[in-house]
C-alpha cells in the first residue's frame, strides 16, 4: 500500500461511514442528557452513557466501563492495546448537553436530529455529541482500512462537563491509569470558521457565583412602603452594575484589567458578524481592543437573575433577589483567587446594608498547551491533508477543567483541543447545528493523525507549516458556567 493510497482509502472509508455517523448522532441527540435532574430526568443521562458505551464497543474499543463519579455522573472509559512500543492516544468528549433554552428559538425539534439547509440541527449535534461521533467515525475508518489501530487507543466520555461540577476530574485524580497517555485529543472545541482547521491552544479560566440579596422578610406594597423600603432587586442591580465601567471594561476591585493580547488582532467586523450584534451596537473594547478583552483581561457576565417576571408583575418592593455571575480570566490568572475577588467586590458594592449571601457554583482553571512536540506536528499534517489548508491556533473563552487536570496528571502528554464546532453551530443557543462536512473533515483529521503517529505515513510530505498561525476566535456563545 502506497502512502498516497492509504490517505485516499482512509478518506473513502470516512466518506462511506457518514450515513452510519448520522444515525449515531440521531440516536445520541434524541437523549435529553442534561446533567441536572431538575431539568431532565437522570435516566436520560444513564441511557446516554449506555449508548456511548455501546458505540465505543462497536467501534472496537476494549474494556468499556461506565464509572460513577463523585458528582453522580457516569464517565464512559475504555482502552485497546496497540502494537508494542506504540504511543497511546486518549480521545475525550462528553455526552451531556445544556438545556434547550427557549423552544421558540428552534426551527426544528431540539431533541430530533433534523437536516435543514445542508446542516444537521439538534441539541448536542455539535457540542459535544457531534465531536464524539467524529472520533467514532475515525476509529471505524482506521479499522476498516488497516484491520486495527497503529497506536494504543484510550477513550473517555464524561457526563457532566457542562455543569463544571468536577466529576471526571475527580475520577481522573483518583484513577490516573484511566487517563494515562502520550497524546490527548480533547474533542470539545472547533474551528474559527467553516473549513479552516483550528487548534485551540489556550483556555480562559472561569468561575461562577450565585449571589442572593435580602432586605426584608417579604415583598412590601410599593404604594404603602415604596421609597424608604430597601429594594433587594435594586440593591442587586447596583452591585451587578459595578462590575463594568461605562466603556465595558470589567473592573473588579483588586483584579488587573489592563492586559494586552500579544497575538494577531481580532477583526472587529468579524466579531460583530459572528456574535450577531444588532445595527448600531458596537463590540465593547474598554481601554483596549476586542482581542484584549477576549483573551488578556477578565470578563464578568450576569448569566441569570431571579426576580418576578413581567408577566406576573405586582406593585411590590422586592425583599429578595438573586443572580448568577460568571467570571472569565486569562489563562495565566489564578481563577480561584479571581473568584474570591469577585465575591469580595460584590459584597462591598451592595448598598442599603442588605444581607448578602454569595457562594461559588463552578470553577475552572485556565490552560495553555505545549505545541512543539511530535504529536502537534502530526496533527498539523493531518489537518492540512483533511482540510486542504494549514491549521491556525486560537484561544477560547470556555474552560475545560479536565485539560488543566490532565496537564498535571500526565505532564509529558501533548494536549490538543479541536472539534466540529464553528460560529454557525450556535452551541448552547437555540438552533444548535453541525455542518456534516466539518464532521467528516474532523473525522478524517483524526484518522490521519492516528495513522501518522503510528508511523504509517512515513514520508509525511505535505505542504504544511510546522508552527500554526496565531489567530483569534470569538468566545462560543454560552460557554460552560
Amino acid at each position: 500500500m502506497t502512502e498516497g493510497s492509504l490517505r485516499e482509502r482512509l478518506a473513502a472509508a470516512v466518506e462511506a461511514g457518514m450515513p452510519a455517523a448520522r444515525d449515531d448522532l440521531a440516536r445520541l441527540v434524541a437523549l435529553r442528557s442534561v446533567a441536572n435532574p431538575a431539568i431532565e430526568p437522570r435516566s436520560e443521562c444513564v441511557a446516554a452513557a449506555e449508548l456511548v458505551g455501546e458505540l465505543y464497543a462497536q467501534a472496537g474499543v476494549d474494556g468499556i466501563q461506565a464509572h460513577p463519579t463523585p458528582d453522580g455522573s457516569l464517565a464512559v472509559v475504555g482502552r485497546t492495546a496497540g502494537p508494542a512500543g506504540a504511543p497511546t492516544v486518549l480521545l475525550y468528549s462528553h455526552y451531556d448537553v445544556v438545556p434547550v433554552g427557549d423552544p421558540d428559538g428552534w426551527r426544528t425539534p431540539p431533541w430530533e436530529l433534523t437536516e435543514l439547509d445542508g446542516r444537521w440541527y439538534g441539541r448536542g449535534s455539535a457540542d459535544c455529541k457531534g465531536n464524539l461521533v467524529a472520533s467514532l467515525l475515525a476509529l471505524r475508518a482506521l479499522r476498516e482500512v488497516l484491520g486495527g489501530w497503529p497506536v494504543e487507543v484510550a477513550v473517555v466520555c464524561e457526563g457532566s462537563e457542562e455543569q463544571s461540577s468536577g466529576g471526571m476530574e475527580a475520577l481522573a485524580r483518583s484513577r490516573p491509569e484511566l487517563v494515562a497517555c502520550d497524546a490527548l485529543l480533547l474533542a470539545d472545541t472547533g474551528n474559527v470558521e467553516v473549513g479552516l482547521p483550528t487548534l485551540t491552544t489556550s483556555l480562559r479560566g472561569t468561575g461562577s457565583v450565585l449571589m442572593t440579596v435580602r432586605t426584608m422578610t417579604h415583598p412590601a406594597h410599593s404604594g404603602m412602603y415604596g421609597g424608604p423600603a430597601p429594594d433587594a432587586l435594586q440593591a442587586l442591580l447596583t452591585a451587578l452594575a459595578s462590575l463594568r465601567d461605562a466603556h465595558g471594561e470589567t473592573t473588579i476591585d483588586g483584579l488587573s484589567h489592563d492586559g494586552v493580547w500579544d497575538g494577531a488582532p481580532f477583526d472587529t467586523n468579524r466579531f460583530r458578524d459572528d456574535a450577531g450584534l444588532l445595527a448600531g451596537v458596537e463590540p465593547l473594547t474598554g481601554t483596549g481592543a476586542v482581542a484584549d478583552l477576549l483573551w488578556a483581561r477578565p470578563a464578568a457576565t450576569v448569566l441569570a437573575i431571579d426576580c418576578p417576571p413581567v408577566s406576573q408583575v405586582t406593585a411590590a418592593v422586592q425583599g429578595e433577589a438573586r443572580a448568577v455571575v460568571n467570571l472569565r480570566v486569562p489563562a495565566d490568572t489564578d481563577a480561584a483567587a479571581a473568584q474570591q475577588l469577585l465575591i469580595a467586590h460584590l459584597r462591598a458594592h451592595t448598598p442599603y446594608g442588605a444581607q448578602v449571601e454569595i457562594r461559588p457554583v463552578s470553577l475552572g482553571h485556565g490552560f495553555r498547551a505545549r505545541t512543539d512536540g511530535p504529536a502537534y506536528a502530526a496533527m498539523r499534517r493531518a489537518m492540512r491533508t483533511a482540510f486542504g489548508r494549514d491549521a491556525v491556533a486560537t484561544g477560547q473563552g470556555g474552560s475545560i477543567p479536565l485539560a488543566t487536570a490532565l496537564a498535571e496528571l500526565v505532564p509529558s502528554a501533548e494536549i490538543m483541543l479541536l472539534g466540529v464546532e464553528e460560529p454557525a453551530s450556535r452551541i448552547h443557543a437555540p438552533g444548535e447545528s453541525v455542518d456534516p462536512e466539518e464532521l467528516r473533515r474532523t473525522a478524517l483529521t483524526q484518522a490521519l493523525f492516528l495513522a501518522d503517529l503510528g508511523g504509517l505515513l512515513e514520508d509525511r510530505v505535505v505542504e504544511a507549516t510546522e508552527t500554526p498561525e496565531e489567530t483569534e476566535t470569538p468566545e462560543v456563545p454560552g460557554a460552560s458556567l
